[in-house]
């Protein structure tokens, strides 16, 4: 049944009641404030939200999320999907609510765009850091991770409790549809070990129907690989929307241009939530977008969400000797071969975390 607009009037009070003064934004005259969480840099005007729908000013302060988590999970780190750090651990998944996209095919969509779609209700669940944190060691994770929304628009909730999981040992995540700000990046490099960005197309018509603009989405992928974080790229293929072969090749282009040791998964897609029109991803689209990035020099094409069906594509392999390093069926790992973070037979070295 679908919620009503008093419904829906409630889960923003609700939240409201769940927020903070934020640290991502300058003030400006007449109270209003520019937000530099994610890549819209908002003009939020006193009582107004920004295009996330959970920062909000209040009389001249940006309020954002904290002390509650919509979704939590432990999920195999390569899920997330991370195939270059800590193979075959957990990670401890919380997500909040809200998104600065609106992707038709969203897969986390209960909980993206809970305040833009009425069917979309993911009650906030009260939280701390230090409950998030004994989760993650109760569960024996690696990893405490920022996902199932867009983790940008909640950064100074997550940079809370990836403060405490860094002392404890943990690493950390982001799982990220990459539409950031040099701020927001200075303000997480310090915390975040991890980071996923979802490169969705590689044309700017394309990223304003999801409502962001190609340009920042790359220079967040060039940014991040300056600043030493730990990135992986992923594609979601979804036929007609991003599978031309001239597409996958400039996307390949692209990366193999920054590093050629980013690795690049190209993942199935299935129809959901509002893009229910376009067929689901065939294994040899896969398979021919992971032979492209190949061609362009990418040192690990991998491609996944069809386990079994791809080949040499879930598997890692030595770009130097061609030795199989890591084996995988799905998210299990069957063989781990890296030792040292090296080949143990040239002894290349292989990017990545590993311990």
């Amino acid at each position: 049944m679908a919620a009503t607009s008093e419904q829906v009037q409630t889960l923003e009070q609700v939240l409201a009641e769940r927020t903070r003064p934020g640290a991502l934004y300058q003030r400006r005259e007449n109270n209003d404030v520019v937000c530099f969480a994610c890549g819209h840099r908002c003009l939020i005007r006193s009582g107004r939200p920004g295009i996330c729908k959970v920062r909000f000013n209040r009389e001249g302060t940006l309020m954002v999320p904290f002390d509650y988590v919509a979704a939590l999970q432990c999920d195999p780190i390569e899920k997330k999907p991370f195939f270059h750090a800590l193979p075959g651990t957990d990670a401890l998944s919380f997500g909040m609510l809200g998104c600065d996209l609106h992707c038709a095919y969203c897969q986390n969509w209960l909980t993206s765009q809970a305040l833009r779609d009425p069917n979309a209700l993911a009650p906030p669940q009260d939280a701390s850091a230090e409950s998030l944190v004994r989760l993650a060691e109760r569960y024996r994770a690696s990893t405490v991770a920022s996902t199932y929304n867009e983790p940008l628009i909640t950064s100074e909730w997550a940079v809370e409790v990836f403060q405490l999981a860094r002392q404890r040992g943990l690493k950390t995540a982001y799982i990220s549809n990459g539409n950031g700000t040099p701020e927001v990046l200075e303000y997480l490099r310090p915390w975040v070990d991890l980071y996923k960005v979802d490169l969705k197309s590689f044309r700017d018509r394309a990223y304003r129907q999801l409502g962001a603009k190609l340009e920042s989405v790359l220079e967040t992928i060039q940014r991040l690989h300056r600043m030493g974080f730990w990135l992986e790229i992923v594609t979601l293929i979804v036929p007609g929307f991003n599978d031309s072969e001239a597409e996958l090749r400039e996307i390949a282009q692209f990366l193999a241009g920054i590093s050629l040791d980013i690795p690049w998964h190209v993942t199935a897609f299935h129809s959901d939530y509002k893009m229910q029109d376009h067929r689901d991803t065939a294994v040899d689209t896969l398979v021919r977008a992971a032979e492209i990035g190949m061609k362009e020099g990418l040192h690990f094409v991998y491609a996944g969400n069809l386990p079994g069906r791809v080949g040499r594509y879930e598997n890692t392999y030595c770009p130097g000797c061609g030795a199989l390093l890591i084996e995988r069926f799905g998210y299990q790992i069957r063989q781990l071969r890296i030792r040292g973070g090296a080949c143990p037979d040239c002894q290349r070295p292989i990017p990545g975390v590993w311990n």
